[in-house]
């Protein structure tokens, strides 16, 4: 059996195609490189643009963010709405943070939170509103509750939970078949503020 002729290529030819098949290779590599800088570039000019966010809401210049900010953004314009007594817009950024999946920013805003429900609960002891008071003690408790259940070292967050449990205690509920009449139920006759009871002193 014969083999078949080797297929032999002049030397100006042999150099034309290693400087074509070179071509090619740079042309890869140019092209690769160019694609790594643009997705690079993207990704600096997406946390600048987070970053001039966070920096506008710290100066006090409201910024509005979509839900699929970083959770360090959601997390300062959480602080920004909270800050200014805003909660019921705060409320639902620390519910998605919460969500998100980075705890130490989660902690971060649900202990946030529950510094916002209590400071507004001590503004409205201070004015003597104790039914407005009661459910914020109640919300900042369970802020407070999850930020523990998330960082259960958080020396801050259980100081503030016992403050907050020596405003307004945890009472269990008396056990009632929900069918009952509630005009039938026995009146409360105390608040759940400890030493405020209802009624002229």
């Amino acid at each position: 059996m014969t083999l078949p002729p080797s297929v032999s290529l002049d030397p100006a030819r042999r150099r034309w195609l290693g400087r074509r098949i070179l071509r090619l290779a740079l042309a890869l590599v140019t092209l690769g490189a160019l694609a790594a800088l643009m997705v690079e570039s993207l990704r600096i000019g997406a946390h600048m643009r987070d970053n001039a966010t966070i920096a506008a809401l710290a100066g006090g210049r409201d910024a509005p963010v979509t839900a699929d900010a970083p959770a360090r953004v959601l997390l300062a314009r959480a602080h920004f709405l909270m800050v200014r007594d805003r909660l019921d817009e705060a409320q639902p950024l620390v519910d998605l943070l919460a969500r998100k999946g980075d705890a130490d920013i989660a902690v971060a805003g649900l202990y946030d939170m529950g510094n916002a429900r209590l400071a507004r609960a001590i503004d409205h002891l201070e004015r003597s509103q104790i039914d407005p008071a009661v459910p914020e003690v109640r919300l900042a408790k369970a802020a407070y509750r999850a930020a523990l259940t998330r960082e259960p070292g958080f020396w801050n967050a259980k100081y503030n939970l016992d403050v907050a449990q020596r405003l307004v205690r945890d009472f269990p509920e008396i056990d009632r078949d929900p069918k009952d009449d509630p005009k039938q139920a026995p009146k409360r006759v105390w608040t759940d503020l400890p030493g405020l009871p209802k009624g002229l002193p």
